[in-house]
């Protein structure tokens, strides 16, 4: 309960939130990150990670790493504008552009940073902005920061964006704007579609393809690649945080546009520079997905068996060949009872619920590494047939 006067609200909304099974509760690892990890003190098979190439924990990382902190330090000491960008940042950038085959890269804090940026410096006051349903949060207050007019269309409905587009004739700038994988529902945006739209429209695309990086594509760059519109594409953004196992977000593109961003996009300017230590984690993970295509592989084939045996069991795990398989369960309660069922068997498996989801299609969330064994599946598996 809280001691301020001024502060007693709070007390109130959270009972709230517990009386709808919304309310959320700080827990604390304290094992490294895997497929295996301690929660709470309790030691549960990890079904909760966006590691997809298991490289979090990796003697990659925390080698590239400590030699970089051993070298440099730790804190950046200034946003990269004024005393922050070292070289780990612009070598990072570098080999970023040389890996999504790009003009230029900027790295940003975070991949949220990067959305929130990239979005509000591209669209203002007398544009339009389309976004799906489902997109990301940081991609929905990118929208909603930039001052534009904000069109939310149905979840990969693209015929509704050529509508919209079809009476957009009175607005300055157009920016569609969608995450290539999306991160609940495991399922991809129609990116060839709405290319196609953005291109008889003569409108901006942005697609975030933070849950996509490292993990489709031949060369690992994420869905515009695996589905050959990266060329058609006029803004990616990824982040170093999930399959690359590091931390921090970007930006790619044409040369003119990350020098445009570096000026414009406030998370950036105003944002004190990631340590670069993460860079050199970064730098180590890129090189990993470029030698170790197997990790992607070996992913992607298991995702598709357990899709396979979820199926059997009578699941509905959307439409989707990605690392992301969600268990639509409903409501939150039920979703939440579930989730500590199966924690007592040993398994995390998060609990996704309002506003994370839209209302009604609280889920649990499997999230797949290459670390999962075929053991630790066929768990899983017998786990979630008791829910049953």
């Amino acid at each position: 309960m809280t001691r301020r006067k001024e502060l007693a609200w709070i007390d109130d909304e959270l009972s709230t939130l517990e009386s709808l099974g919304l309310r959320r509760r700080l827990v604390e690892r304290t094992s490294p990150q895997g497929a295996q990890i301690v929660v709470d003190g309790r030691t549960l098979l990890n079904f909760g990670s966006n590691d997809y190439l298991g490289l979090a924990a990796s003697h990659e990382l925390r080698d590239a790493a400590r030699e970089s902190l051993v070298e440099g330090g730790w804190g950046s000491g200034a946003s990269p504008l004024v005393t922050g960008r070292g070289s780990s940042h612009a070598r990072l950038e570098r080999e970023l552009a040389r890996f999504e085959e790009t003009e230029a890269a900027l790295l940003f804090p975070s991949g949220f940073a990067a959305n929130v940026g990239a979005v509000a410096a591209l669209v203002g006051k007398g544009d339009l902005v389309l976004s799906d349903s489902k997109n990301h949060a940081s991609l929905i207050d990118g929208c909603r920061l930039s001052g534009a007019r904000v069109q939310i269309y149905p979840h990969g409905h693209w015929p509704t964006v050529e509508k919209y587009l079809e009476q957009s004739g009175g607005f300055r700038r157009r920016l569609i704007v969608t995450d290539s994988l999306f991160s609940m529902d495991g399922d991809v945006a129609p990116l060839v579609e709405l290319c196609e739209l953005a291109e008889r429209f003569n409108a901006m695309t942005l697609v975030d393809e933070a849950h996509a990086t490292g993990v489709f594509g031949a060369r690992g760059r994420g869905l515009c690649e695996q589905m050959g519109v990266e060329e058609r594409v006029s803004v990616r953004v990824g982040t170093l945080s999930k399959a690359l196992g590091a931390s921090g977000g970007f930006v790619v593109g044409d040369s003119s546009l990350i020098e445009w961003l570096a000026n414009r996009a406030r998370p950036y300017v105003f944002s004190t520079a990631p340590p670069e230590p993460f860079c050199a984690a970064a730098l180590a993970a890129l090189a990993v997905v470029r030698d170790e295509p197997w990790r992607r592989e070996r992913l992607l084939e298991r995702s598709r068996w357990l899709r396979d045996q979820l199926a059997a069991l009578g699941w509905q795990t959307a439409e989707g060949k990605s690392q992301i398989i969600p268990l639509v369960i409903g409501s939150p309660d039920r979703t939440m009872a579930s989730a500590a069922r199966l924690r007592e068997a040993g398994f995390w498996v998060p609990g996704i619920r309002p506003p994370t989801v839209p209302d009604g299609e609280s889920l649990l969330r499997i999230s797949l590494t290459v670390d999962h064994t075929d053991e630790m599946l066929a768990g899983l598996l017998e786990a979630v047939r008791r829910l049953a």
